[in-house]
């Protein structure tokens, strides 16, 4: 499972931060400990990553978990389930965040807003691409 997870790692670690001209790996938003791979069954993977927002009232930590979603839901070779979480105690909302996060309805809906789109392109795309 630890490759399965450097292989996550490696997907998340260059999302740029929506505010700074970072990655959160250079922020330590992501770490390779915040990645857990549980294997579901044949060839299916559950997902589950907690990251650290870089202040416990950060505004845009649900943005943050959008891209998360976003960039492993294109760029996982294999069949998984996703599940994304702020680290307990590290944000004074992490409760609601986490459902807004991992509520599918809501995360198609806010990639319908073109503004917000267009936020999480800038975010997940690739300084090469």
């Amino acid at each position: 499972m630890e490759e399965k997870a450097l292989e996550v790692y490696d997907v998340i670690r260059s999302i740029r931060d929506p505010e700074k001209p970072n990655t959160l790996e250079e922020l330590d938003v992501v770490t390779e400990k915040c990645v857990e791979v549980q294997e579901l069954g044949d060839d299916e993977y559950l997902i589950i990553i907690k990251f650290s927002p870089t202040v416990p009232h950060c505004s845009l930590a649900t943005l943050i978990g959008l891209c998360l979603q976003v960039k492993l839901q294109r760029c996982l070779p294999f069949k998984h389930k996703l599940e994304i979480y702020i680290s307990e105690g590290t944000h004074s909302t992490e409760e609601d965040i986490n459902k807004q996060i991992n509520d599918k309805e809501r995360v198609a809906a806010a990639m319908e807003n073109p503004n917000l789109r267009e936020i999480v392109e800038q975010c997940v795309t690739e300084p090469d691409d």
